[in-house]
């Protein structure tokens, strides 16, 4: 007896040491990070490296905007948390809704908007198409998106791709809520005074940033910082197969500033054309405000919103997809969403 339960008790010493060595070996395997490839020539974005896929959000948490684009963000003032998703839409017949939606081909570059184009007029009257420039960004983005989903109808977004990479789970929460993403370049430079390898930088960097902030690609439609079309860009675009989004009318709501005065802006261009591609900024906390209420006065008009799909995705530039991950700073090891990570125990 006494030499069975010696037995028993060496094998199992030896089965605890095993364990504490597989213990230790474990975690060192599972920190590899392999290195991304790049290539110069057009082709699929890469499935991100395990080092991209993990970093963690650059700056998910501002004050509101009171700046200019281009600048940097304000630090946090708090540690970074998820923005609660769009809330399900609840208005019932009430709501605005979405009348038709319509599938763009974007073959060779098609323009938008008779601000600048005038080939394609696909809206009847008193049709609208809900356009939003220059996020995510924190408090505002999440605050159309709200008014939107309240409202049960969609929009297409323009992002920045620098905000894309500050905070990605804010438009991770676009995509999920079902709206149509394109770009907007990188920085929000005007193109038309820049070289034309300045300005094709600008615009895939964009559309490499915005990619991976979804983790997705995108649709190919581009809009121009300002409406200010390159001729070189535009026929660049062409090429990529890229349609241009201009704008029947622009809201003003960057200088504005003010809610009620967005919503008049708003209306007003609407009675005198009809119909259009509406430009606005969830970027501007005015227009942030006066969602919810322009939403309820466009239904109110009897107004039909359209929304607008990408016939295909866009396909990124491996080289550019390599260079925007140099912005990625200090990436952890943790690929955990914030909402995982930080969360509320005590109030």
């Amino acid at each position: 007896m006494r030499a069975v339960m010696v037995g028993v008790m060496g094998l199992g010493a030896l089965l605890v040491s095993f364990g504490i060595v597989f213990f230790l070996w474990a975690p060192a395997t599972a920190t590899s990070v392999p290195t991304p490839k790049t290539a110069s020539a057009p082709a699929p974005a890469p499935a991100p490296s395990a080092q991209a896929a993990r970093a963690a959000p650059i700056a998910a948490a501002f004050a509101e905007s009171t700046g200019s684009i281009g600048s940097a963000p304000p630090p946090p003032a708090r540690l970074p948390v998820s923005v609660a998703a769009a809330p399900a839409c609840q208005g019932g017949a009430d709501a605005l809704g979405v009348s038709r939606t319509v599938e763009i081909d974007t073959t060779d570059g098609p323009g938008f908007g008779f601000e600048h184009f005038k080939q394609h007029d696909f809206l009847q009257p008193g049709e609208v198409v809900l356009t939003f420039d220059d996020g995510p960004w924190p408090h505002n983005t999440p605050a159309v998106l709200a008014a939107l989903a309240a409202n049960c109808t969609k929009a297409v977004f323009f992002p920045i791709g620098e905000h894309s990479m500050w905070a990605p789970e804010i438009l991770r929460q676009v995509a999920a809520a079902g709206h149509t993403i394109g770009s907007h370049t990188w920085s929000h430079k005007d193109l038309a005074k820049l070289s034309v390898q300045d300005a094709k930088d600008e615009i895939e960097k964009g559309i490499s940033a915005v990619h991976w902030a979804l983790g997705a690609p995108a649709a190919p439609f581009f809009r121009f910082p300002a409406l200010s079309h390159a001729p070189e860009m535009v026929t660049y675009l062409g090429e990529r197969n890229i349609g241009i989004f201009s704008t029947d009318m622009d809201s003003l709501d960057f200088k504005i500033r003010k809610p009620d005065q967005v919503i008049a802006s708003v209306l007003a261009k609407l009675k005198k054309n009809g119909k259009g591609i509406v430009l606005m900024h969830d970027f501007q906390r005015a227009t942030a405000e006066a969602a919810p209420e322009l939403l309820r006065q466009l239904k109110a008009g009897g107004y039909k919103v359209v929304f607008l799909k990408a016939k295909a995705p866009l396909q990124t530039i491996a080289s550019y997809d390599g260079m925007i991950l140099k912005d990625v700073k200090l990436p952890t090891l943790s690929d955990r969403p914030t909402s995982n990570v930080v969360r509320t125990i005590a109030n």
